[in-house]
């Protein structure tokens, strides 16, 4: 890895899931929005909420919560859209997460990420980057670009086109 690569992967954007917080690498966010109105669409996996407006373009928006098997981010008044930019086969697809509220952007040296754990053979874990660790709390470092499978981000960008109308 480029001596860049490693000083752009050390700032992370912080947000809450429920009681966790996670993290994504600061190179992967686009812009975090306030959450606005999203428009449904039929026919998409649980996780997809619908898609929203952003300047012009239909993006696609995935509640992680559900994705992880939690209860659906509920609307609050700190519920916010990361657009982030997911690389898969050598395509970008840009897609908002929602996120019950982000906290900051923080640095974490190497040294304060410690490996993704392994949870045997039947868990999905390959979408830790690692357990970063701040005071006494973990933060969980996502690999935004492993969240989803291929078919998952096929079924999420068909549902961007059945959108094409909505706006």
């Amino acid at each position: 890895m480029s001596e860049d690569a490693c000083n752009e992967t050390n700032q992370y954007l912080t947000f809450k899931l429920d009681e966790e917080i996670f993290a994504l690498g600061i190179a992967k966010v686009r812009e975090v929005l306030d959450y606005t109105s999203i428009t449904k669409v039929p026919k998409t996996p649980d996780f997809m909420r619908g898609v929203i407006n952003v300047r012009g373009g239909v993006v696609p928006v995935i509640d992680l919560r559900v994705k992880f098997g939690m209860a659906p981010t509920p609307q609050t008044v700190n519920t916010c859209i990361i657009i982030v930019e997911i690389a898969m086969e050598g395509d970008t697809t840009v897609l908002g997460v929602l996120a019950d509220q982000v906290e900051e952007v923080l640095d974490l040296d190497p040294a304060q990420i410690e490996p993704a754990p392994r949870i045997g053979t039947r868990l999905r874990t390959e979408f830790i980057k690692g357990m970063g660790k701040r005071d006494e709390q973990f933060i969980i470092i996502l690999d935004i670009d492993r969240v989803f499978s291929g078919e998952e981000l096929a079924k999420v960008s068909g549902g961007e086109e059945l959108a094409q109308g909505v706006g």
